[in-house]
């Protein structure tokens, strides 16, 4: 299966944020996980997907209000039972990088256990083939 990414944009607006009064991590942890799961999503039954972990989430800069978020998700790898995407955050108004990282899912069956998903995904581009090669670094 091709590599294919996925956009999607969401406007930060006052229930949004923290304290400090930017974006809060947990509504773009929140943010970030949905990115990827629609990627996933969309090449096997959403309802045969979990998240099993995030891998990496550094912010570059606060976000304020107001602000249109960018976020790009493809899967890049799959073993036999586990799907991983790659999110990339950018501002819409400017493309200026905001973060990045990893999700890995889980495809599970009828009793919620772990089932083989038959995927195999094809990275033909450079930058996919490194991406596959980090996720493979990473810990299950």
């Amino acid at each position: 299966m091709k590599i294919k990414t996925y956009i999607t944009n969401r406007l930060v607006k006052g229930e949004d944020l923290n304290h400090h009064g930017t974006l809060f991590a947990g509504r773009s942890a929140q943010w970030f996980v949905e990115a990827g799961f629609i990627s996933a999503a969309n090449i096997t039954s959403p309802e045969n997907i979990l998240c099993l972990n995030i891998h990496g989430m550094l912010f570059t800069k606060p976000v304020k209000k107001g602000s249109i978020l960018r976020f790009e998700s493809k899967v890049v790898y799959s073993g036999r039972t586990r799907l991983v995407s790659h999110v990339k955050v950018f501002f819409s108004k400017n493309d200026e990088f905001l973060l990045e990282g990893f999700i890995s899912f889980i495809n599970v069956g009828e009793d919620g256990r772990p089932a083989p998903h038959g995927i195999v995904i094809e990275a033909v581009d450079p930058e996919d083939i490194a991406l596959q090669e980090k996720v493979k670094s990473l810990s299950k």
